[in-house]
């Protein structure tokens, strides 16, 4: 091989073989045909450079190679002779494997490799490689191995045979052996090739481990617990040892003092069952029970006055975040109160104030003027209770069980008495008065007349005069009265007649579903919709150059228009094997397949297609550092682009950063518009009206509910209706709803 003269050439061409054909000579042959559109041409120099410069004048790329000699050309034929006999001298074998010649590009007959003229050829002769890797993936072969120093081969692999599952170089110049060997090795395991797995790791100490299991949402349905308040000592504060209440905190320059918790339905489930015209409602004696707890702190035993000034509305998910402000004293002793709230999920927000009001340390007990110890009171008549919180659910106030306290209750005169208890499951402990055995005396309102909203749903609005004797009861009797200003008077005691509670005036409001606002009912975080909303004028820079890959439908001649740099690709394989770097944006356009079978066909082909170009972005080491952008024009009303959404927000999942959607519409999109888009840090976009759009959650507005008509006409037929149920449905649907045929 050393005694060969001088002078050869070979070039790597963008053309296929009968363009290159035309222009061959005794100086000049085809060396190898590594692609449909890639051969390398070989012989003279000057030759073979006349040959390329033919291409390059009509904007081919061509490519010099770096050899020693001109391979596989005429300048070879000095050298045939002596190589003839040095082989001649070898003993052949027949391959125990099918072997693809790279001679003939097909599969080898028995024998036909077993000769020195065969080998004399293959120094002389074209390397058919294209056709070689055409012939294996007709023969069903579908992964490919390339051992070699690089992954040159396998982008030449993809062009031949562009449905192959899977190529695999074992090596890459730019990454260390072991690493890219390994690395090779995962890739063949994952696409289904079996592979040693023992043997590779024998000496290095592995061992097989479990993998994490599927990523779930661990959203958790378990009833929840009650927080116990932490130890908040780290923090500079002071545990405010109550079960509404974090943190207490002295105010450093005044003799204020500021409470602090955290409420939801998951810490606090007991909550939950307090609805009010479709809203988990914290009660309003959980606020008289936070005014007591906080003048307990600083010595007032008294609630003067607590007005309600907004409703607080519980999320369905997530929590909120209260605070209570005590001030400091004034001349006469008395401290005003207040009461906040915000979402927990937000610092930003502002604080809502729920409640107001005025502590006072009483310089005697009030008098009680109730003897529970004679129960019932002598007298009074029994109110029937029957059916009480069913017709509450049907004016809105859908009472769980913890606040379905109510268990009997008699009228005497202008006065109504009561008795109420928690649920056996409700711990009273922390509580001054549990906030839902105190909000239950206040049901017995509603049999006391005086004020006509009160049967049609009324909420506390204004306490005077609270003042707490006892804790911890479970069990209480109340006497409830009408006084002046309509106020309602209340005394509640515990069942040996010891006074418990007791409040002066109490003034009420008619409720009504408007007074909460559209945003806060049951389920407002659970309606959501899609909004495309413009992105917000910027000075976001495009990028400075970018690779379109595949037909561009346009784009190149608008990104060049914008002053971005672009560089064009065949296909990613031509874009992994370029000299230049990957630039940061790689935009490729998704043509939809549209095959004579319709819709369905045309959706499976086109994901197909995006499903391969997918893998081999994500495959490509050299890709790694760059986003690839896929277009698609009509995402909105095309099935086939719909599916392609679907597919690449699958990948987007798995893998962050590395892939953006982008719709471009059915018109026009000028340069300046589609660099502003590839500026934007986003997974999706579209375009419309020269207006660059993200997707965006919106709530959407609940619908009212209307009560469903059902008049059936012609035979009901009623599955398992000759069981119990079934003959239950069955009388309903005769007498309720008309039905006069009926199938059992």
């Amino acid at each position: 091989m050393q005694a060969l003269p001088p002078g050869g050439a070979m070039v790597a061409v963008e053309a296929t073989e009968d363009e290159v054909a035309p222009l061959l000579s005794d100086q000049v042959s085809i060396a190898a045909v590594n692609g449909p559109s890639s051969v390398v041409v070989s012989g003279d120099e000057v030759a073979v450079l006349e040959v390329a410069a033919r291409f390059e004048a009509e904007g081919r790329r061509t490519s010099r190679l770096a050899v020693s000699h001109a391979f596989h050309s005429p300048l070879m034929s000095s050298m045939l002779d002596d190589f003839r006999a040095a082989v001649a001298g070898l003993e052949f074998g027949e391959p125990t494997i099918p072997v693809v010649s790279n001679l003939t590009g097909a599969l080898a007959a028995a024998g036909e490799l077993c000769s020195a003229e065969y080998w004399v050829r293959h120094v002389r002769e074209t390397v058919r490689f294209a056709d070689g890797v055409r012939a294996l993936a007709g023969a069903g072969v579908g992964t490919f191995l390339e051992l070699g120093p690089d992954g040159v081969l396998s982008a030449l692999v993809r062009e031949s045979a562009p449905d192959v599952a899977e190529v695999v170089p074992a090596l890459r110049k730019d990454r260390g052996e072991e690493l890219a060997l390994a690395t090779g090795l995962a890739r063949l395991h994952v696409t289904g090739v079996g592979v040693d797995w023992r043997a590779f790791f024998t000496g290095t100490g592995a061992r097989q481990v479990e993998l994490p299991t599927y990523a779930f949402q661990r959203q958790r349905y378990w009833p929840a617990t009650t927080a116990a308040p932490g130890d908040v000592r780290a923090a500079g504060l002071a545990s405010a040892e109550h079960p509404l209440l974090g943190a207490a905190v002295s105010l450093a320059d005044s003799d204020g003092v500021v409470f602090s918790g955290r409420l939801s339905a998951g810490s606090h489930p007991w909550l939950a069952d307090h609805v009010v015209m479709g809203r988990v409602l914290v009660p309003g004696t959980a606020f008289v029970e936070l005014a007591i707890r906080a003048g307990d702190e600083v010595g007032c035993d008294r609630v003067e006055e607590l007005t309600l000034a907004a409703p607080l509305v519980l999320p369905e998910q997530g929590a909120v975040q209260i605070q209570v402000f005590v001030g400091e004293p004034d001349d006469s002793g008395h401290r005003s109160v207040k009461i906040f709230s915000r979402p927990d999920d937000s610092d930003e927000q502002p604080w809502v104030q729920h409640a107001t009001g005025v502590l006072a340390a009483a310089d005697e007990l009030p008098g009680f003027g109730f003897d529970a110890a004679v129960w019932p009171p002598v007298g009074a008549e029994p109110v029937e209770l029957d059916g009480f919180y069913e017709n509450r659910a049907e004016s809105g106030f859908e009472y769980g069980p913890v606040f379905q306290g109510l268990r009997a209750a008699w009228r005497h005169g202008d006065a109504v008495f009561a008795e109420v208890a928690l649920p056996e499951e409700v711990e009273p402990g922390g509580f001054g008065v549990h906030p839902a055995l105190l909000d239950a005396v206040l049901h017995a309102a509603v049999c006391a007349g005086g004020d006509e909203g009160a049967e049609n749903g009324v909420l506390p609005f204004s306490w005077e005069g609270v003042s707490l004797f006892a804790s911890g009861a479970t069990m209480v009797r109340a006497r409830l009265s009408y006084g002046g200003r309509e106020a309602i008077n209340i005394a509640v005691s515990d069942a040996a007649g010891a006074p418990v509670a007791s409040v002066d005036g109490l003034l009420v409001r008619p409720v009504a579903a408007e007074q909460f606002g559209d945003g806060q009912m049951v389920g407002r975080d659970s309606l959501f919709r899609v909004e495309w909303a413009p992105v917000a004028e910027g000075t976001d820079a495009g990028p400075s150059v970018v690779a379109v890959v595949g037909p561009d439908g346009g784009l190149s001649g608008g990104l060049r228009d914008a002053g971005i740099s672009v560089v064009g690709c065949a296909d990613l394989a031509a874009l992994a094997v370029a000299e230049a770097p990957v630039p940061d944006v790689v935009l490729v356009e998704v043509e939809v397949e549209r095959p004579g079978d319709g819709v369905v066909d045309s959706a499976h082909a086109t994901v197909a297609q995006t499903l391969g170009l997918v893998q081999r972005w994500l495959e490509g080491e050299r890709f790694a550092g760059s986003r690839l952008v896929v277009v698609t024009r009509g995402a909105v009303g095309d099935l086939a682009v719909a599916s392609v959404w679907g597919l690449v927000r699958s990948a987007q999942s798995e893998h962050p950063g590395r892939i953006t959607l982008l719709d471009l519409g059915d018109g026009a999109v000028s340069g300046a518009v589609l660099s502003r888009a590839l500026a934007q840090p986003e997974p999706e976009l579209m375009v419309g009206d020269e207006e660059v759009l993200v997707p965006r959650l919106t709530r959407m507005p609940v619908p009212e509910l209307r009560a469903a008509s059902w008049e059936p006409r012609g035979t009901v037929l009623i599955t398992g209706g000759t069981g119990g149920l079934g003959a239950v449905v069955a009388r309903h649907l005769v007498a309720e709803r008309g039905v006069r045929d009926l199938l059992l």
